[in-house]
């Protein structure tokens, strides 16, 4: 097949590729390359993210908080209804995570501490032996995915880029100044950039494009959805020890996920629940909710990939000219989207990225040693 020039290649459609195409898009020809038959399918589509400002390392602190201003107020036609929605954090701490609760108050700010009786009051189900203190992030929301990612993949096809589905990266070469991308499904794509957002996939991208590693390793994270009748969970918080050894929050306001917080190191694949940990996490819940469990009306896994420091990898390769990297986003993805894809714009056009300049050493993927291939 004829082969088709672009300013630059993204290889991986979920939320990475598509905030960073959305952000590209106005000043650059942009082909997005997704090998699945729909953008977003693994870890975007199986995502129940949350804003939670002090969540992460600090780079992905810093992100968190300048996406800020893009969640409250989106660009004008990105979507029709909001893309936040109030959800506050509890942390509740048994007798064995009272010394961590009483570190997380002292260093994490907008942290405060709550009586048990107030988060009985937000969570009726609350057992009244689990926990000795507890403590309340209020300014948290729930994220909606699918808008997010549906509304930077319009602002790429608005400005003429293109998406295509079904075409897993077969081969890549950099040959002439340019990347070329030959796709399972014949196409062929060309450009003098080539962003590699394939998430728990991006060491095997750069593999195929000749490029050292940098020690992915993608781990499964398991929900479950369970229906916990008689309570009715909507405005409840978001629950979880301070261990995060289990967490639970509303789904589709009557019914609740529950998760283990789970991270088992595994291969890039369609990831799928491991029974064990469906029980884990009804069995922890349990432990702190007096909720009756007579069915897992659906369970999910999807994969959280994280570079060998748990930052994030935002930048080009030490070695590979005009091959970028936009992976690691570890469980933190949905919610530094969009700072990430304007720091990712900002540096291919070689511009100034404030004010997300000074994470900028933290997050070089050039921090890491070469990894053989």
């Amino acid at each position: 097949m004829e082969t088709e020039t672009f300013d630059a290649i993204i290889v991986g459609a979920g939320m990475a590729g598509a905030t960073v195409a959305g952000h590209l898009a106005p000043e650059r020809r942009v082909a997005l390359v997704e090998a699945e038959e729909a953008a977003g399918y693994h870890a975007t589509g199986r995502s129940a993210a949350m804003y939670i400002l002090n969540y992460g390392p600090p780079d992905v602190r810093a992100l968190t908080g300048f996406s800020r201003d893009f969640f409250d107020l989106p660009p004008p036609g990105f979507t029709d209804h909001p893309l936040m929605r109030r959800r506050p954090v509890v942390f509740l701490a048994p007798q064995e995570q009272r010394a961590a609760l009483d570190r997380m108050l002292s260093d994490v700010p907008g942290l405060r501490p709550i009586t048990i009786a107030e988060v009985a009051d937000m969570v009726p189900a609350l057992r009244p032996d689990y926990a000795l203190a507890a403590a309340i992030e209020e300014d948290d929301f729930d994220i909606d995915v699918a808008a997010l990612h549906q509304g930077f993949l319009a602002m790429l096809r608005a400005h003429r880029g293109v998406l295509a589905l079904r075409s897993r990266a077969a081969r890549i070469v950099r040959r002439a100044g340019s990347w070329h991308v030959d796709t399972a499904s014949g196409a062929v794509f060309r450009a003098t950039v080539l962003v590699n957002a394939a998430g728990a996939w991006g060491d095997e991208v750069a593999r195929i494009a000749d490029v050292a590693p940098l020690g992915l390793t993608p781990c499964r994270r398991t929900g479950v959805i369970i229906d916990p009748a008689p309570f009715v969970p909507a405005d409840w918080p978001l629950v979880n020890d301070v261990g995060q050894s289990w967490y639970a929050r509303p789904e589709a306001r009557t019914r609740l996920m529950v998760s283990p917080a789970d991270e088992t190191p595994m291969d890039p694949q369609d990831v799928q629940p491991d029974e064990l940990d469906i029980a884990l996490a009804i069995d922890r819940m349990q432990q702190a909710l007096a909720i009756p469990v007579r069915r897992v009306e659906r369970s999910w896994a999807g994969l959280r990939t994280f570079t060998p420091d748990r930052s994030l990898a935002i930048g080009w390769d030490r070695t590979a000219e005009g091959f970028f990297w936009c992976v690691g986003q570890g469980g933190y993805g949905i919610q530094t989207a969009p700072a990430a894809g304007r720091l990712v714009a900002d540096l291919i056009a070689g511009r100034d990225p404030r004010p997300a300049s000074h994470v900028l050493e933290a997050i070089d993927p050039r921090r890491f040693t070469s990894i053989a291939n």
